[in-house]
């Protein structure tokens, strides 16, 4: 395999795990429960866990200060908007855990999430030439 699809596809995992982890181990209930409150902290501390503990991935492909702040930002603001969407609709629709559009509101969400970093990989990629 060449090496720079090893990369990418290292780099894509370690965003997978730090998606689980600052999604479902680390996320307490002052973060999901202000989500759906626009500029709350809750969501704001939420959207920078994501977005800091992406920079792990700059250990495997670095990139330059400004394209690594573009990431970092971009993926706040992403991060952000798409869990706040997913808050608002579910609320205003007042879809709850056992409903199936709650959960396909919860699939969407998380596939959003996924094109975040796939995102965050390409920008990578081609940020460092490889």
């Amino acid at each position: 395999m060449n090496k720079h699809i090893q990369l990418i596809l290292i780099v894509l995992a370690i965003l997978q795990v730090k998606h689980f982890l600052c999604d479902f181990v680390l996320q307490r209930p002052y973060q999901f429960l202000n989500k759906g409150i626009y500029g709350h902290p809750g969501g704001l501390i939420h959207a920078g866990l994501h977005s800091i503990s992406s920079m792990v991935a700059f250990l495997v492909i670095r990139p330059s200060v400004m394209l690594g702040a573009a990431i970092v930002a971009g993926e706040f603001a992403a991060h952000y908007h798409i869990d706040w969407l997913k808050e608002q609709t579910v609320r205003r629709q007042q879809w709850v855990f056992p409903q199936s559009e709650f959960w396909w509101t919860f699939g969407a969400d998380q596939v959003l999430h996924q094109f975040t970093y796939l995102a965050i990989a390409a920008a990578l990629a081609i940020g460092t030439g490889l």
